[in-house]
């Protein structure tokens, strides 16, 4: 029987098969961003825990947990998921795995707010953290898929149609549906219960993969499950040394993903600092939303196209480069009257549109500068590690906040990132001999 996104038919070509394949993981990728639009990281969970618990220092975990979960545990199952035959069915559970992180917290919100609301704020964490584990590994699975699946020349056409439609899917959706359960006084279950829809709806497409098996790795003696993780962890720790040793570049994308990483630290303070400094109201909420997934969609419109012809190591260097200016302009909104910069504050989360392109595009990097298709788990999860080890640091950033104020940890923040774009111009590009 075929599985493929197609009627059934005989033998297909190569070329027929990335076809279909390239139109199933756009269309996963267009029902997890619509999903995603209700649970944007950097506007509606730094609210929901607002909501629930107004603690900066709790919302200073949120980074933390976020990356943390996305690319340490990638990092623990990246050989594992190597040695999987098929990595399709990996991508199914793991993507219900999230769908069902926000169905328990749905059931959860109402019976707990009400009566002990530091125990909800408990629930929230604990849950917002396995559902970063969980889309980490969704991510590095659908990363194995992309590189297994299609090839360099077309992953930034397949970028484009699936952040185009799925921002404008998104922002439909956001209209229709995210506005009015914001304007609500307790409107958040309803919007924990859509995203489990459309992360479980999400699910059910990559079954219809037509993925070709991969040969089957040996696979090590049986023993305890103790002591096969324990021996799995340290061949896992001695190989990515190994590869960072003998890959420079590896190496060097490393360290600008590292100075990167700031952008995805800073983030949760700004919606706090527009409520708490310039008088912002949750009606703000949905228009950041809509106006972050408009500008993911247009940056895609360039850089998609631009990283097929010309390589992904330009368009990486340029959108690190870029997203140094978001700190600066909420800096320079706050120099404005009060009025004004709320007014304006928008412009800020237009420069955070360039977020989820950059990871994209960092992805992309790793699966080309991978010597092979067996490497690429490995290269894509040391990549997403390099973001995650600064997080160590976020608690910090708040911390200087509160002693120093906003501004100059938002400097400091902007010199980061831009030094990861001047490491960047190092990099070399993957697709030249």
């Amino acid at each position: 029987m075929d599985d493929g996104c197609n009627d059934g038919g005989g033998a297909v070509t190569a070329a027929n098969r990335e076809g279909r394949n390239t139109a199933c993981l756009e269309l996963y990728q267009v029902i997890v961003r619509v999903g995603w639009i209700f649970k944007t990281e950097t506007i509606i969970m730094p609210a929901v825990l607002d909501a629930v618990v107004d603690s900066g220092l709790l919302r200073g975990l949120l980074p933390v947990l976020n990356r943390g979960g996305q690319s340490l545990t990638p990092l623990l199952f990246a050989a594992a998921l190597a040695r999987r035959p098929r990595k399709k069915w990996p991508l199914v559970g793991t993507t219900l795995a999230m769908a069902a992180c926000f169905a328990a917290l749905a059931l959860a919100w109402g019976p707990v707010k009400g009566s002990r609301p530091d125990v909800l704020a408990i629930v929230f964490l604990v849950l917002y953290a396995v559902f970063a584990s969980a889309n980490g590994l969704t991510q590095l699975a659908a990363a194995a898929l992309q590189g297994k699946l299609v090839s360099p020349g077309r992953r930034g056409r397949a970028m484009v149609v699936s952040v185009v439609i799925g921002s404008l899917l998104a922002i439909v959706a956001a209209f229709a549906l995210l506005g009015p359960w914001l304007a609500e006084a307790d409107g958040f279950p309803k919007i924990f219960g859509i995203t489990a829809v459309f992360f479980a709806a999400a699910a059910l497409v990559p079954a219809f993969l037509d993925e070709p098996p991969d040969p089957v790795a040996a696979r090590a003696t049986p023993g305890t499950a103790g002591g096969a993780a324990i021996a799995a962890l340290r061949s896992g720790v001695a190989g990515w040394r190994r590869t960072l040793v003998h890959d420079p570049a590896l190496l060097r994308v490393c360290l600008v993903a590292a100075c990167f990483s700031a952008v995805l630290m800073l983030f949760p303070h700004y919606q706090a600092f527009a409520r708490d400094r310039l008088g912002s109201g949750r009606e703000s909420l949905l228009t950041w939303v809509v106006v972050q997934n408009a500008a993911t969609g247009v940056v895609s419109l360039f850089a998609g196209p631009f990283a097929d012809r010309r390589g992904t190591r330009l368009v990486l260097v340029w959108l690190v480069a870029l997203s140094a200016f978001t700190p600066l302009v909420v800096t320079g909104l706050s120099l404005l009257p009060h009025a004004v910069a709320v007014r304006w504050f928008w412009i800020v989360y237009a420069t955070l549109g360039l977020n989820p392109i950059s990871l994209k595009i960092f992805t992309n990097y790793a699966l080309e500068l991978a010597p092979g298709p067996s490497e690429q788990p490995r290269y894509v999860s040391i990549v997403g590690a390099a973001l995650a080890a600064p997080f160590v640091l976020s608690p910090l950033i708040g911390l200087g906040i509160d002693l120093v104020g906003f501004r100059p940890v938002f400097i400091l923040g902007a010199a980061a990132i831009a030094a990861g774009a001047v490491v960047g111009a190092g990099l070399p590009e993957p697709r030249r001999p």
